[in-house]
């Protein structure tokens, strides 16, 4: 798999290299830059980023241990303050004072540590199906997995196996769908074939380090003067109803754009994300 032109490497504070796409650099307007799930990588923000590159400035990294960035050596490391550090060094290498930040799962997490941090460099954020608490259905599920899928020997495996861990959860995908997805979550070794593009280690880390640092709660509530969209795949076994309401009890302006025939998460490609983000994008300068 080749790197398009628009890849760019950055180093880390303790060192290591990592991999960032940018999209629309000269584009107006506050920038935007996409946070990925627990166990996916910049690849799945490929379609949106250059739908949104258009009319924005979009950053899509790899966080450590992930597609093209280098994995950690200190497995326990692969937690949320560290990605937020890594992104705060990113956008201050590119002299980014102020930024949107669309978070799926772990990404939105990211998002509302970076808030509990810095909020006045937040103008936005778009949080995919995740909120300060987690159901603990979806918790176990993510767990069981994570760092423990077997090898495949093709790519036509690679999507099987990507359907089978999101099949209940994405339902109406399409044969093509799931290659894309493989894609995305897979990259070819020297042999010619596809591996989990992750470090298995993070699932050690998410399984023994524990969750992050800071109450939940409060670094959502530093949300409070800052625009947010909550994305809901209205079938998440992570993000349900009685966690979104506790969300809009304590953030009124809370902007939610439901999802059907979504669980955990939705690709940000259906009718209901790319509106909700459009409309979420016309508010924020």
């Amino acid at each position: 798999m080749e790197k398009p032109d628009n890849a760019h490497f950055y180093d880390s504070l303790d060192g290591l290299r990592l991999y960032y796409r940018d999209f629309g650099a000269d584009n107006p307007g506050t920038p935007i830059i996409c946070l990925p799930g627990l166990t996916r990588n910049s690849r799945d923000f490929e379609d949106l980023a250059t739908l949104l590159g258009e009319r924005r400035r979009v950053l899509t990294p790899d966080l450590r241990g992930r597609g093209f960035s280098e994995h950690d050596k200190e497995w326990r490391n692969y937690h949320p303050g560290t990605y937020v550090q890594d992104t705060w060094t990113l956008l201050d290498k590119l002299g980014i004072d102020k930024v949107i930040v669309i978070g799926t799962s772990l990404g939105g997490l990211c998002a509302m540590a970076m808030s509990g941090q810095q909020p006045e460099r937040l103008a936005g954020v778009v949080m995919n199906d995740i909120g300060p608490e987690i159901n603990p259905a979806g918790i176990e599920r993510v767990q069981a997995y994570t760092g423990r899928v077997p090898d495949v020997g093709s790519w036509e495996e690679a999507a099987t196996q990507t359907k089978e861990i999101y099949g209940q959860w994405l339902p109406g995908l399409t044969d093509d769908d799931w290659r894309k997805m493989a894609w995305r979550a897979y990259r070819e070794d020297e042999q010619g074939i596809p591996r989990l593009d992750i470090d298995n280690n993070i699932g050690e880390a998410v399984r023994t380090v524990g969750p992050q640092k800071g109450d939940p709660w409060a670094l959502f509530d530093s949300l409070r003067q800052t625009p947010v969209l909550l994305i809901w795949g209205e079938m998440s076994d992570i993000l349900t109803k009685d966690i979104i309401d506790k969300m809009q009890a304590r953030k009124p302006d809370l902007k939610v754009a439901a999802v059907k025939n979504r669980g955990h998460v939705p690709l940000l490609d259906e009718p209901e994300c790319i509106a909700g983000i459009d409309a979420f994008l016309t508010e924020v300068p």
